[in-house]
């Protein structure tokens, strides 16, 4: 809710009011958040101006405007270019890091989450169905893929995986990357079996999701 006949600077000066800050001090925060969001250079202008990356810098240096502990977001960058996208990751990374603020945040790109969160919950149908650190919650509930290109293939070798192949191209999944990919290439090489590529898709939140509630994040259901 952006007031279209006030500047950013003078929107934000009235954000500050509302919560009585005083005039000398509203005005620093309003400086040095604007200094952080890189919007210092729009100050002046009014918000029917502005991109909606703009906008959105905006709104979140509204909600900072008091200094809050805790800071709720609601796709905060949902709509917006993969710049602007990535500069915002790095200012809430910055305010949780640097200023010590808690962030709560609702997302539907669980790239964000994976990139930002501490911790984790995974909702569907309403109910928490899996909650923790991204990496405990990819390796509890997330399967990578060590795919190879070979020569030839022998059904009789490695039968403690959970294969795939077709085309020359072996596809294995794995828990532990690190762990499996020398004992296969050992067993491979016992059979004389030629490595020509060797490539790895490594686990991730969104792999988790989809095997979590069954269904990619842009499904309508």
């Amino acid at each position: 809710n952006l007031d279209v006949f006030f500047s950013i600077r003078q929107i934000l000066l009235f954000q500050a009011g509302y919560y009585g800050i005083p005039q000398k001090l509203a005005e620093d925060r309003v400086h040095t958040i604007l200094k952080k969001l890189d919007l210092y250079h729009k100050r002046n202008e009014t918000s029917r101006h502005l991109s909606g990356g703009m906008k959105r810098r905006v709104q979140i240096a509204k909600a900072l405007i008091h200094d809050p502990e805790i800071i709720i977001l609601d796709e905060p960058t949902a709509g917006v270019d993969i710049e602007l996208r990535h500069y915002l990751w790095n200012s809430l990374r910055d305010m949780n890091i640097n200023d010590n603020k808690t962030l709560l945040l609702t997302t539907h790109y669980i790239e964000e989450a994976e990139n930002l969160c501490d911790e984790v919950a995974i909702i569907d149908n309403g109910k928490i169905i899996a909650q923790g650190s991204p990496n405990e919650l990819i390796e509890s509930d997330g399967e990578s893929h060590i795919n190879i290109i070979i020569d030839k293939w022998n059904d009789n070798i490695l039968k403690n995986y959970e294969i795939s192949y077709k085309d020359n191209m072996l596809s294995i999944k794995s828990k532990n990357t690190e762990r499996d990919i020398p004992n296969i290439i050992n067993e491979l090489a016992k059979f004389n079996i030629s490595i020509r590529k060797l490539n790895i898709k490594n686990a991730s939140l969104e792999d988790v999701f989809i095997k979590l509630t069954g269904k990619k994040i842009t499904d309508d259901k």
